[in-house]
């Protein structure tokens, strides 16, 4: 704007001094000027009407000259307004594109600081499969310890014998007498239940039966196994003899008078208790342990029901090697 004050001052300068020069008289010039008409409100048209009118009343090169420079000032006015107003648009158009572009951008931050997104769904359901995934495989772990732990037989330092076990008198299978002198100088495994039990002391039986086999081809150690009764009242030395045959040829089966046993029970901490009588046919509860006894008929170590027959096997054969180291 302040261009174009200065610009139409300087033509009006020019102007002037191009109609004082033809030294026209004042009464002519206010004439001339009385005779125009007012000036519009644009001033550059109005300055080049007022050359046209010096044209025509008879200064025609001052006219002239001044009608050639409004003209190309109006020219380069309008390319300089041509100019400014395209600067203004494109300035415009960059405000709208910022503008729009920042419109973008709050609405993208709008869309990323959103509370959930797909990626981050995503990671939490990735995260709690792997937290699920862990959980059971230490769960699983941890159950697995626990059944190793009540199944494996576990070696340590002794801190004593137990009082396990001593002098007992009692008739064999065959209707001999027998006491704990009879096994002197043999290893021996003693295992307490009667022959009307159903199924545990057939199971229990067998598995000793095939541990002897196996120790005996793995180290060539002998081992002899022995059953002692818990129902002297129906266990006689007949019902024994039938019953011991049927698992190991070499099973020794034990039994007494009621006042024998139950010393003989006492002496090897065995638990065995009448159940569900009903005449002559009962159950005996009892304990379900397998005594492993040195060639003094000393307790070394028991057995219990969670042993397989390897388990058995390697665990009398381990005993037997460690009680020859220390004596040897």
């Amino acid at each position: 704007m302040a261009k174009a004050i200065s610009r139409n001052q300087q033509i009006r300068y020019f102007l002037y001094h191009s109609i004082s020069s033809t030294k026209p008289s004042f009464h002519s010039l206010s004439n001339a000027l009385s005779r125009t008409k007012p000036l519009p409100l644009s001033p550059l048209v109005g300055l080049r009407n007022l050359g046209l009118q010096a044209m025509r009343s008879g200064r025609l090169g001052s006219g002239l000259n001044c009608y050639r420079f409004l003209c190309t000032s109006n020219s380069v006015n309008q390319s300089s307004s041509g100019s400014s107003g395209s600067s203004s648009g494109a300035n415009s158009g960059k405000s709208e594109s910022s503008g729009g572009s920042q419109k973008t951008s709050e609405q993208g931050k709008s869309i990323r600081g959103s509370p959930v997104s797909w990626m981050s769904f995503f990671l939490l359901v990735c995260t709690g499969a792997g937290l699920v995934y862990y959980y059971d495989r230490e769960k699983k772990r941890h159950i697995e310890d626990i059944t190793t732990a009540s199944t494996s037989v576990k070696q340590g330092p002794s801190a004593g014998k137990a009082a396990i076990g001593g002098p007992f008198s009692l008739i064999d299978h065959n209707g001999k007498p027998v006491t704990e002198k009879d096994f002197f100088g043999k290893w021996t495994v003693v295992y307490f239940g009667f022959t009307h039990c159903p199924d545990i002391c057939p199971d229990e039986l067998q598995k000793l039966a095939a541990a002897v086999d196996k120790i005996k081809e793995k180290s060539g150690i002998q081992v002899i196994p022995v059953f002692i009764s818990v129902d002297p009242e129906r266990d006689t030395v007949e019902q024994v003899h039938e019953y011991v045959k049927e698992f190991h040829p070499n099973l020794i089966g034990l039994t007494g008078t009621p006042e024998e046993i139950k010393k003989t029970a006492r002496a090897y901490r065995v638990y065995y208790m009448k159940t569900e009588e009903e005449g002559s046919d009962y159950l005996v509860d009892h304990s379900i342990v397998m005594y492993l006894m040195d060639p003094k008929m000393e307790f070394v170590k028991f057995f219990g029901k969670n042993n397989d027959v390897d388990m058995l096997t390697d665990g009398i054969i381990n005993e037997i090697k460690q009680y020859n180291r220390v004596k040897a």
